[in-house]
């Protein structure tokens, strides 16, 4: 695909991102006018916006009935995502979605993490000797950056047997240029406006160009250890078969695509917002660290061990709570449809408001507090079923979630037995909400060493 064909695929004002852009400028809570417009108007509330009409869900009944009951009429929405990945599973929908994912299905099946966890650690380990020595030399870090390139050598040491054949704090900046969609606005407006300083509009098409090179190089690198068992060797024998006609040479590439960005980046997400709340909050870190030391000793977390970390996961699933990464979920109406008595066209972009839902005081006492706890014992099971969504929910939740969840308490544990981060930006750290919750500007740190 060229520039100017990727140009014209995903920089249109069609985008359901581009017309949200407008509800989202308060650089210091974006969320906050889409949360006091559910407030005044309901959980459901029809908008038209620029010849689109757009509805905004916001309570988790609704998100249940979008997501699981009537999950066939509302498809996915991934309008301006084709370019990064292609025809992968995350873009398809229906029958073919399912022929695609039961191939991959069992590298994602809890019993098969143990495997997994020795390659978690491996990675823990090499971002732990960059740690040490930003500590020694004092140098301020972005931390997303840094969790994108643990996440992303975790990804391919794991699932893919192969080490990083790619530098990743290249492909990171790549993927930052592509999803940052007030980036692209900014980019067209100076256009309009005669300014062509900085920015060319097409930086973010020659990130997807280059993008475009990082899955074949993964597959063309050699194996670390001829593991039978990986994603990558699940996704050539599909390629194989001559049973699934549809997934070839390029459908493997594509596949690779989702979790070498989505995948990556969404677990890099929590791990960068979870250290930031742990440097607010060193009781939680403290706490972290004698957890890690009580279960594991000096070695390193085992399969067993996950279970055990009890709090360290509950911080993962609070920081997933104030910081989902993917803040709204969006669906297409596929038919007519009622929804709590409002009339749902076909055509109608669905936007389902998770973080609307995951800060609401209906449905969680104190949401904006930091609170590992209302995870752990009798406080987990008061939940709201539906009033959490991080990784969606039905049939088509992320095939990935668990996986995620395993990465980052493992990190968590292993890098707060070790280190002190230090947050040194802006407080509270201003978000940033395009297609992800990202921190506007980054999430900047010192990194000091514990004795």
């Amino acid at each position: 695909m060229t520039i100017a064909e990727t140009d014209s695929a995903e920089f249109g004002e069609e985008s359901i991102w581009f017309k949200l852009t407008p509800l989202l400028k308060d650089p210091k809570n974006p969320m906050g006018i889409l949360m006091q417009t559910a407030e005044r108007y309901g959980p459901v509330i029809p908008v038209s916006m620029a010849s689109q009409r757009v509805v905004l869900i916001s309570e988790p009944q609704f998100f249940k009935h979008v997501l699981v009951s009537k999950a066939d009429n509302y498809v996915k929405y991934f309008d301006g995502l084709e370019p990064i990945f292609g025809k992968s599973m995350i873009t398809n929908d229906g029958a073919l979605w399912q022929k695609i994912r039961m191939p991959q299905q069992p590298a994602f099946h809890p019993d098969v993490f143990a495997e997994y966890i020795p390659y978690f650690n491996e990675a823990i380990r090499s971002k732990m000797r960059n740690w040490a020595e930003l500590a020694k030399t004092g140098e301020a870090v972005e931390m997303v950056e840094q969790t994108w390139t643990l996440a992303a050598d975790m990804i391919c040491k794991a699932l893919f047997d192969r080490d990083m054949p790619f530098n990743p704090h290249v492909v990171f900046r790549y993927v930052k240029t592509y999803t940052d969609v007030m980036n692209h606005k900014s980019i067209r407006d100076k256009k309009q406006a005669g300014d062509v300083s900085g920015y060319t509009e097409a930086s973010p098409a020659e990130a997807v160009e280059a993008w475009t090179s990082v899955p074949p190089a993964v597959i063309a690198s050699d194996p670390r250890e001829e593991r039978e068992k990986t994603l990558l060797k699940m996704i050539q024998a599909a390629v194989d078969d001559p049973e699934v006609p549809e997934f070839d040479q390029q459908q493997a590439i594509d596949e690779l695509k989702q979790y070498l960005w989505a995948g990556t980046e969404t677990t890099a997400l929590t791990l960068a917002w979870a250290l930031y709340l742990v440097s607010k909050h060193p009781e939680a870190a403290e706490r972290i660290r004698h957890e890690g030391e009580d279960v594991c000793g000096d070695r390193e977390p085992n399969a067993a061990d996950y279970s055990s970390l009890t709090y360290t996961r509950a911080v993962i699933q609070e920081t997933m709570r104030l910081y989902p990464p993917v803040w709204s979920l969006i669906r297409t109406a596929a038919g007519p449809d009622v929804i709590d008595g409002k009339e749902i066209k076909a055509g109608d972009r669905i936007v389902l408001f998770g973080y609307g839902a995951h800060h609401n005081p209906k449905f969680w006492d104190a949401p904006e507090e930091f609170s590992p706890e209302r995870w752990m014992g009798d406080a987990a099971k008061k939940r709201v079923k539906y009033s959490y969504i991080p990784f969606g929910a039905g049939k088509r939740s992320c095939i990935g979630g668990a996986m995620s969840q395993v990465e980052n308490t493992l990190a968590l544990s292993l890098l707060l037995r070790r280190f002190r981060p230090e947050y040194i930006g802006p407080e509270p750290a201003p978000i940033n909400a395009t297609v992800t919750l990202t921190p506007r500007g980054g999430l900047h740190f010192r990194i000091h060493e514990l004795s």
